[in-house]
């Protein structure tokens, strides 16, 4: 068995565990990334080679966790163990009391509710345990998937920043909604 990451809780739903990436999950990781919709809407590099899924698995996630800059989790179901997606909190460098939130969902996972579910708890997680005071998730415009889970997990809609994210040398139009403590249910 898999050592948990030092300092990145296993986070656990009814349906799902939400945990620190494991080597076992490179080929998942990997197989996630060759999706269309991943690669559109996120800043994966394209084409992803499996040497993108180990580097995601063995440097990325325990960095920022020993860093306290990033906190990444492998979403998977809680019976089968499959993957369903993965989740983030990325700290804001100049302000430590705000962080940023970021989703992928696996192709055959999509419209079950497993990203919201996951979402939920992690913004739970990041304003309670680890006191944050605001949440920003930040999506392309016309990301509509992820802008509907955003808007189920209780984000607030705070506009449209033009030519404002950065993805692979092109700048984006972008979505912004914030969560705060006071919005937890």
């Amino acid at each position: 068995m898999e050592e948990p990451l030092a300092g990145l809780p296993t986070l656990a739903t009814e349906r799902l565990v939400l945990r620190a990436p494991r080597e076992s999950d490179v080929d998942a990781v990997l197989a996630a990334c060759q999706d269309a919709e991943i690669q559109r809407w996120t800043v994966v590099p394209v084409p992803y080679r499996r040497e993108d899924a180990e580097y995601f698995v063995r440097t990325l996630s325990p960095e920022g966790v020993r860093t306290g800059a990033e906190f990444v989790w492998c979403v998977v179901e809680r019976e089968s163990g499959r993957l369903v997606g993965a989740q983030a909190v990325t700290r804001f460098a100049t302000d430590p009391g705000a962080a940023s939130v970021g989703w992928w969902t696996v192709k055959e996972q999509r419209g079950r509710g497993y990203t919201v579910e996951a979402a939920r708890e992690v913004a739970r997680w990041a304003l309670t345990e680890l006191g944050l005071r605001r949440l920003q998730w930040l999506a392309y415009v016309g990301n509509d998937g992820s802008r509907a889970v955003a808007e189920k997990v209780g984000y607030r809609f705070e506009g449209t920043l033009r030519s404002y994210a950065e993805q692979r040398g092109t700048f984006h139009d972008s979505w912004v909604a914030s969560l705060l403590p006071s919005d937890l249910a």
